[in-house]
């Protein structure tokens, strides 16, 4: 365990954040003035790093084998800082502090991360914003470079990106549309990574049609307070939405149908993912219903992995999958990747690309491991050492040049924490085959309604603010707080009526 104090509540999410990326392997803690008295003296014992950044001179002091002071005065690029930033108060001296934090990190360890001190999801953010003030490329990514100390070649990423993106909203209706997302909770076994809300399914088959019952519910209510809005996107996720049988995805289906005007829909996903979940039938029931995109994810080609991960399928039987897909009249169906997955090496990471470039993909979803708090991932890597785990450039490098091969550019991109590597997931696509709704989940551009267990709805208001609405996460309970559920919804809507998006 590694503790840190620190004599500032401002940055702890921050600070937290860099420190883990310098040290993954170790379990780090923050301690700041507004800690718990018995809980930081809990972790006293623990600490190996001090550091000090109110005032003119800032220090951090490592202790232990470490041991050592770096002291020094807030550097970095305050000109570029002046005239980016809206709040020279708050968002500069925050600059400062990361600054200075990252450089003594990178200093000490002799190590620099890809991503620099940025520590949000949202990189591409920074370049769609500043491409919004009217910024050239060159001045984008000298701001990245110099003020968040990212590489020149992840700078690059997210410009084009940003670029790519500003195009393909063009024809959303961004602010006066909505799009939706329906969460299917169920999959045929929980991967070893996995973190989302997801249960496995012979174990709630006896309720799937009551949750459907509620999902329908939510539905009805949502339609009838966004009438006359555009529907731009539909999403359906999980879990692995699959799980349902043919039939049940026929109701829910039909209930889509029934209740939304579907006319202007650019574009209608559902996550297929797991092989072992995908049959004929289930694809044409999707197929009759309008869905234009599936996915149907491997993760990886290596049956030795997809076992120790707890997928349950092989290699042959997400071919097969693929050519169903295919053969059932799918022309864009993307297929996800996870590099840094436990045991496997650049040849492996090599192998799987060369598999699916066989296959040919409309699009391609690179994720790096990301190690969650909540899944079983992290007691593996207690009995097995995260050195298993390997997310490299190399790797990196490998699955892009794989994407490019198969004439696909990068479209979307975004970082979760404790990422292996401390890289990104990416998503490429061919021209045309563009998922339009992750551009939309990313960049928080338009309100979002999330029905089902553990989703979470976003309203975008005029002025750009966001607020939210979270659905309870057990199964059970949703179903049984259904009335909650709506009145969490209600609210939304009445800051909408509120802020005039919805009339009244």
């Amino acid at each position: 365990m590694f503790a840190v104090t620190v004599d500032t509540d401002r940055l702890e999410y921050d600070i937290h954040s860099l420190v883990k990326a310098f040290y993954p392997e170790e379990t780090v803690r923050v301690v700041s003035p507004s800690t718990d008295r018995e809980k930081a003296e809990e972790l006293r014992a623990g600490v190996r790093m001090r550091i000090i950044l109110q005032g003119s001179k800032p220090s951090i002091t490592f202790l232990g084998h470490e041991a050592g002071e770096l002291r020094g005065e807030y550097t970095g690029r305050e000109d570029l800082w002046e005239k980016t930033e809206k709040d020279p108060a708050g968002k500069i001296n925050k600059n400062r502090m990361k600054a200075f934090l990252y450089r003594s990190l990178e200093a000490h360890t002799g190590k620099s991360l890809p991503w620099g001190n940025l520590t949000g999801i949202r990189p591409t953010k920074i370049a769609m914003g500043m491409l919004e003030k009217g910024k050239s490329d060159v001045e984008i990514g000298r701001f990245m470079r110099e003020v968040h100390f990212v590489s020149s070649e992840k700078a690059a990423l997210s410009i084009d990106i940003a670029h790519r993106e500003k195009e393909l909203l063009v024809p959303l209706h961004v602010r006066e549309g909505y799009s939706l997302y329906i969460g299917i909770p169920f999959c045929p076994t929980t991967c070893l990574y996995c973190s989302f809300t997801s249960y496995p399914i012979c174990a709630y088959e006896g309720i799937v049609e009551q949750y459907i019952d509620c999902v329908c519910r939510e539905m009805e209510y949502v339609a009838q307070a966004y009438k006359g809005k555009v529907l731009d996107s539909i999403y359906i996720g999980g879990g692995t939405p699959t799980t349902l049988s043919a039939k049940q995805l026929e109701r829910l289906m039909v209930c889509l149908e029934n209740t939304f005007d579907l006319s202007s829909l650019m574009e209608f996903t559902v996550e297929a993912g797991r092989a072992d979940s995908i049959t004929a039938d289930k694809l044409k029931v999707l197929k009759e219903h309008g869905v234009t995109r599936i996915s149907v994810n491997p993760q990886t080609m290596k049956d030795e992995t997809l076992e120790l991960i707890g997928r349950r399928h092989t290699v042959e039987q997400v071919k097969e999958a693929f050519a169903m897909a295919r053969l059932a009249g799918f022309d864009n169906i993307n297929m996800d990747v996870i590099l840094g997955l436990p045991g496997e090496t650049a040849e492996d990471v090599k192998k799987t690309i060369k598999e699916i470039r066989n296959l040919n993909p409309d699009s391609l979803t690179v994720h790096s491991l990301a190690i969650k708090r909540a899944s079983r991932l992290r007691s593996w890597i207690e009995e097995n050492g995260i050195q298993c785990l390997k997310n490299t450039d190399e790797t990196m490098e490998i699955a892009a040049a794989g994407a490019r091969k198969m004439g696909m550019e990068p479209y979307y991109l975004y970082r979760q924490k404790n990422m292996s590597g401390n890289f990104e997931n990416v998503g490429y696509a061919k021209p045309g085959k563009y998922g339009i709704y992750n551009i939309l989940i990313m960049e928080e551009m338009q309100t979002i309604m999330a029905l089902g267990a553990g989703s979470i709805s976003k309203i975008v208001l005029p002025d750009g603010r966001i607020e939210r609405a979270d659905n309870v996460k057990d199964v059970k309970l949703y179903i049984e707080k259904i009335e909650e559920m709506l009145y969490r919804k209600k609210e939304l809507f009445h800051i909408q009526e509120m802020e005039g998006w919805l009339g009244k």
